[in-house]
């Protein structure tokens, strides 16, 4: 008997909640440690691997390698989506979360440009290319496990999807907080910023034992496997995942901006990195609490009310919030345009998930949901600090990032009036 028939056949008794939980989110959770990790420390990454004679070009080529690793993203939602939707949700985890691990390896453990020269970059690129191809299907495999599970709790339940992002977030925050004040500057610089990622590499062993003892839902068991899930998609349903992009833009643009925080407010700003630290740890801490909070209140209040009040707050609170932290450059400034951006983002990203998974239909929804997740996430959030920064450099306007975020906060009400529309 197959490993996926064994599954199918235990299908109909149900795991726990919290085992359910941990065993899905701790993959989600490693990817976005990375991912806050890199562009924590983005600076020193730039000076050992990408070193120039202009700091903005070096901080550039560190970014543009950031961003062209979200370019793979789209083929690992295809691949691994694809994967999942015809042969089980669990192994496209499984093969997600070794993926993971090989990528942040290679990272921890690669000489600089000093040792290797033009190789250390290129080899970095490339682990980066592994993370951002294992990353592509981890949200849609892992959100679709979670939702088959427990229908009845699908908006609470998918919400952790995203807390534990504000976990990552805020444990990459703790990191960074920490290291520049107990390093000295050349310490960090020398090896320093290679310990978060060694500790990132902790955690892939844990998921992937955790992973191997999960099974299938019922719902998958039952549901139609079709032979080309991604031709079904990009065919009859292309306008489901074209909703599904719009509605996750301007969510991923906050969070990718989030991550931007500490290289903004020490290159532009000329705070010192404590503060930028103790600021993106402020929203860690938010992301983490209010977003499983948000999905209780969504329960109740109902998910599309909760994404109207949170997309009226960030379009007419976030642009003025730029400018103001802009013209009164302080940590507490810096730290209540975090907080609240990290609140908006809360709000509104609670709900997300769940949504997603509702415009697809169990057959193709690892797909669906992988495709249209990554695509936001590599036009849109990948590229970000990439885009401010040259907004930055062209405008000379330090509260240029706000004008980024007004775009997306206008294509997710787009996408969120036609979703309300479509699903009357």
């Amino acid at each position: 008997m197959s490993t996926l028939a064994r599954e199918m056949e235990q299908g109909g008794t149900r795991p726990g909640l919290y085992k359910t939980l941990f065993a899905t989110c701790i993959g989600n959770a490693l990817e976005w440690f990375d991912i806050a990790v890199y562009g924590f420390f983005a600076s020193y990454i730039a000076h050992v691997f990408f070193p120039a004679a202009n700091p903005t070009v070096s901080l550039l080529l560190a970014f543009g390698s950031f961003g062209v690793a979200f370019l793979i993203r789209p083929l690992g939602a295809i691949v691994l989506g694809a994967y999942a939707d015809k042969h089980g949700r669990k192994a496209s985890l499984l093969l997600s979360i070794n993926l993971m691990m090989l990528g942040g390896a290679m990272i921890t453990f690669m000489p600089g440009y000093a040792t290797l020269g033009v190789a250390a970059p290129l080899l970095i690129l490339v682990a980066r290319l592994i993370q951002g191809f294992s990353a592509g299907g981890e949200f849609g495999s892992s959100t679709a496990f979670l939702v088959e599970h427990f229908p009845e709790r699908k908006a609470f339940i998918a919400s952790w999807q995203f807390a534990t992002q504000g976990a990552s977030t805020l444990l990459a925050s703790a990191f960074g907080l920490g290291l520049a004040q107990w390093l000295t500057a050349e310490q960090l610089q020398a090896w320093g910023w290679r310990i978060p990622f060694a500790f990132g590499l902790l955690i892939g062993p844990v998921g992937l034992w955790i992973r191997r003892h999960i099974h299938e839902s019922a719902a998958y068991a039952q549901a139609e496997k079709p032979a080309h899930p991604v031709k079904l998609l990009l065919g009859a349903q292309k306008r489901l995942v074209l909703l599904a992009i719009g509605l996750m833009v301007v969510s991923t643009a906050i969070n990718y901006m989030l991550n931007y925080v500490p290289t903004w407010a020490t290159k532009s700003l000329g705070l010192p990195p404590s503060s930028a630290y103790s600021a993106t740890l402020l929203a860690g801490v938010i992301l983490t609490v209010v977003t499983p909070i948000g999905g209780l209140l969504a329960e109740r209040v109902g998910r599309v009310k909760l994404l109207w009040v949170a997309l009226v707050l960030m379009a007419f609170t976030l642009l003025p919030a730029f400018w103001l932290t802009s013209l009164n450059v302080t940590p507490l400034s810096l730290a209540l345009l975090v907080g609240w951006m990290a609140l908006l983002k809360s709000i509104y990203f609670s709900t997300i998930p769940s949504l997603m998974a509702d415009i697809f239909p169990v057959s193709t929804r690892a797909s669906g949901m992988s495709i249209s997740y990554n695509v936001a996430v590599t036009v849109f959030g990948g590229f970000a600090p990439f885009i401010c920064t040259l907004l930055i450099s062209a405008t000379g306007s330090h509260f240029a990032p706000g004008l980024y975020l007004m775009v997306t906060v206008f294509l997710s009400v787009i996408a969120l009036w036609q979703a309300q529309k479509q699903h009357r």
